[in-house]
């Protein structure tokens, strides 16, 4: 696969985050993102191969261009290949990473209290297969 596609690693049984996902879909600029559970063994390996531990699932990761984003750095990336108003974001660029992410802990700490969980992961429709990395 080209590093230069990237790939979003999220959390396949939290509701939060497969919403997440289908709005990114639905909303990009234009559709070239594939995607993977954390879960997955692509998703487990890509983490390994990052010096990230793959048990850490409470983290969106962003994988472009040779380079690993979690966090609300990986929103941040990934709300700049969206649609409008998406890319409005930036107006929190200027808060400290350190606060952006604590917010981004926060919400990923109590996202299955909050949101709810599935007991599997999440499984995109045919046309949206070739998306999937599995």
């Amino acid at each position: 696969m080209s590093q230069s596609v990237p790939i979003l690693l999220y959390d396949g049984v939290c509701n939060l985050c497969n919403k997440s996902v289908q709005r990114v879909i639905k909303h990009e600029k234009r559709p070239l993102m594939k995607f993977a559970s954390l879960q997955s063994d692509f998703g487990q390996e890509q983490l390994r191969n990052f010096g990230k531990n793959p048990l850490e699932l409470n983290s969106l990761v962003l994988i472009q261009n040779g380079k690993i984003y979690k966090k609300s750095r990986a929103v941040f990336k990934v709300a700049a290949g969206m649609k409008f108003p998406y890319p409005l974001i930036y107006f929190f660029w200027p808060i400290p990473f350190f606060i952006r992410d604590w917010v981004y802990i926060l919400i990923a700490n109590n996202r299955y209290k909050w949101y709810g969980k599935q007991d599997q992961c999440w499984l995109p429709t045919e046309d949206l297969k070739s998306r999937f990395i599995s």
